[in-house]
């Protein structure tokens, strides 16, 4: 009889311990969409970019480049020569990452614009999925690197992909981007950027 009790009497603070530890998971997962909600209020209200970091590598030579071409893609490889005297994009993508195909549209369109070359490092890919990328989305490359274990995004600084690199004709990072394009950070900072280097490079 006693036993039977004392059961009893810690099944309240038996409930209250199961109920405190399933709060855990809860209480985690509302201070992380916290942060995340607060990143977003910044970015939409404040006019705050949190994607924009910045690189140490902006005003400096960009790092030397010697990427193998991506087979079966009829792309040049990418070395210092495809860069060199031109204003170029330098844009770090795979086919495995989702917000590289959203943002491909607007790479695609900008390879339109005379002013602008255009060249691509293929980050940890396999070469059949990027080849099946590129054939589904179009190639705007006019040279792309393949870069399988991420030494040449490491030399870049890179944070994440997909990230674009303005590169001047002289060889001097001008812009970084860190994730992918939209039409705010188009109007408001690429295409800005790309005007004021080419007026740069006639005067």
């Amino acid at each position: 009889m006693t036993l039977e009790t004392e059961d009893t009497s810690l099944k309240p603070q038996r409930n209250r311990a199961r109920y405190a530890l399933a709060l855990i998971p809860l209480m985690v997962f509302a201070g992380f969409a916290a942060v995340a909600g607060k990143m977003l209020y910044d970015q939409d209200v404040n006019g705050l970019d949190v994607s924009a970091i910045p690189s140490a590598l902006i005003g400096r030579q960009a790092p030397s480049l010697t990427l193998p071409p991506l087979e079966g893609s009829n792309t040049a490889a990418l070395t210092d020569e495809a860069l060199k005297g031109k204003l170029t994009l330098v844009n770090v993508f795979a086919s495995w990452c989702v917000p590289c195909r959203q943002e491909h549209p607007i790479l695609s369109e900008l390879a339109k614009d005379n002013r602008l070359n255009i060249v691509g490092i293929n980050y940890k890919d396999r070469n059949d999925n990027a080849l099946r990328f590129l054939g589904e989305l179009g190639n705007p490359f006019n040279a792309i690197g393949v870069d399988p274990n991420g030494k040449a995004a490491i030399d870049w600084g890179v944070y994440g992909i997909p990230e674009s690199y303005l590169v001047g004709p002289d060889g001097t990072i001008l812009y970084k981007k860190v994730g992918p394009f939209d039409e705010r950070s188009l109007t408001q900072d690429l295409l800005p950027a790309i005007e004021k280097a080419s007026t740069a490079a006639k005067g």
